[in-house]
């Protein structure tokens, strides 16, 4: 990566980093985390809520590596909810949790920080998730600085930061529930400077489809977007050339201080040694699905995951399930033990005879691996931002059924600007599914999609080399604003 500079070997930058505790917020953090200790030498401590630390533990993701490495060290804050199931591996209620980390965590974080000040190196600098923005006035109270990791995609942060916008236009909070389906949400946001022209509203992201004023998620988002200013700087895991027009309009919004893109973190952070062992899954991983892959040819395999948060009723459920029997394509389904709305997922029989010798289905899994697996040909993706990075960066294209927060910005530019993607709506039918996979896996425009997003994957890998933009960012990001030089 870049060389440790002379500063640090004079005093050693302790960075405090702290995700927004949710699968897909961690994961990007821990990367980041690991390439400030294994190419910059930070010290780090790594902040979890208590509930995801416990996680952390069951999973086996960071037990083994505790003690190996005393400069990459664990701690945790109460996240403010009543006490819930001690065992329980389910996320968390977001609205929730968002409204109780704003009213009650600070106090605690700062204690943190005060205990972690007595003891050796002192806290240099915070990195913290763009949606845990109480953590500035931290960092303020310290005299250090910090810089917000936004781990959505830079096309859907600038649909965050136009909440505002939104609402003084009075496009949001809706007039009436009927606006959800009357076709008011087709109504186009070609006003924003930086976005595709074909956005429309039900584009961005999801959580302004409410009728109520006070509703906790339109008001965090708006309120976590505009204390962006607040930073030193803000970290994207994005690529330049992927989003370039979203980033050159980001740099003269809302006044925001310095951009610093280092992404596909997942290209760019490949550690070794003990910090390898170090992971991020709140689950536990089943890798025997790599072996399963190992055995099939190339590109022949349907991988279906919709991430940690999507839920979806029964009833989606099995037509989703039906969908992947009558494509007659192979594939790997992640199904989570809460991937139905209110009750565990539960396959019908005959859809698991029928797909016995075709089919595996697995409760978690180690996605990066999967996607860089040769036998993998399309992904059925929720297109979270990390699963659509992680898409890219193996090449793959996929079919999306977006669930909320910026997943439907991620869907759309995945369709009309990149190339690589294509849409499910909400009324899922098992024809519909079947279609789709097919073109996906043999169809013109599946073969289409595959070029683009290998052209995708190769810019990607140039901009995560060393002298790529990625690499070049990190280095500056370091240098100009954790080490203040």
């Amino acid at each position: 990566m870049g060389s440790i500079p002379k500063e640090m070997e004079k005093k050693k930058a302790h960075a405090v980093c702290i995700p927004y505790p949710a699968q897909g917020h961690i994961t990007p953090m821990m990367k980041l985390a690991k390439l400030l200790r294994s190419d910059y030498g930070f010290h780090i401590t790594f902040v979890n809520t208590h509930y995801n630390h416990k996680r952390l533990l069951r999973s086996n993701a960071i037990s083994s590596a505790v003690d190996q490495l005393p400069d990459f060290r664990f701690e945790s804050i109460p996240d403010g909810l009543p006490p819930s199931d001690a065992d329980s591996d389910a996320t968390q209620d977001i609205p929730s949790l968002c409204d109780s980390l704003w009213k009650h965590a600070l106090p605690p974080f700062l204690d943190l920080l005060r205990k972690l000040n007595r003891e050796s190196p002192p806290v240099s600098c915070i990195v913290s998730d763009g949606a845990m923005s109480f953590t500035l006035d931290a960092a303020k109270a310290l005299n250090i600085p910090e810089v917000l990791f936004w781990t959505p995609s830079a096309c859907g942060v600038l649909g965050y930061l136009h909440y505002q916008h939104l609402l003084e236009r009075g496009l949001i909070p809706l007039k009436d529930e009927s606006d959800i389906t009357n076709g008011f949400l087709d109504t186009p946001v070609d006003w924003i400077p930086g976005f595709n022209k074909n956005m429309r509203l039900k584009d961005l992201p999801s959580f302004l489809r409410t009728t109520d004023p006070s509703d906790i998620m339109l008001n965090c988002c708006n309120r976590e977007a505009q204390r962006a200013a607040m930073a030193s700087g803000i970290i994207l895991n994005t690529f330049d050339e992927l989003e370039q027009p979203v980033l050159e309009a980001m740099a003269v919004v809302g006044r925001l201080p310095p951009i610093f893109t280092v992404g596909p973190l997942n290209l760019i952070s490949r550690p070794h040694g003990p910090l390898a062992s170090i992971l991020s899954s709140l689950w536990k991983e089943e890798n025997g699905c790599l072996e399963w892959l190992d055995s099939h040819a190339p590109a022949s395999v349907v991988y279906v995951n919709f991430g940690s948060i999507t839920v979806m009723t029964k009833e989606q459920l099995v037509e989703f399930a039906w969908g992947l029997a009558n494509c007659e394509y192979e594939f790997l389904w992640v199904i989570r033990p809460d991937l139905v709305r209110g009750e565990t997922a539960v396959l019908p029989l005959e859809f698991l005879e029928r797909t016995k010798e075709r089919g595996l289905m697995a409760s978690w899994c180690p996605q990066e691996a999967v996607l860089e697996h040769a036998a993998v040909g399309g992904f059925l993706t929720h297109s979270g931002w990390n699963s659509t990075l992680e898409s890219i960066s193996g090449g793959v294209p996929m079919l999306s059924w977006p669930f909320f927060a910026e997943q439907q910005t991620n869907c759309r530019y995945a369709c009309e600007e990149w190339g690589i993607g294509m849409e499910i709506d909400n009324d899922v039918k098992r024809e519909k599914v079947e279609r789709l996979i097919r073109e996906l896996m043999g169809g013109e425009k599946g073969k289409q999609m595959r070029n683009k997003a290998m052209e995708w994957k190769m810019s990607a890998v140039r901009a995560t080399q060393p002298g790529g933009s990625s690499c070049c960012n990190l280095v500056r990001l370091v240098k100009e604003v954790l080490l203040n030089t």
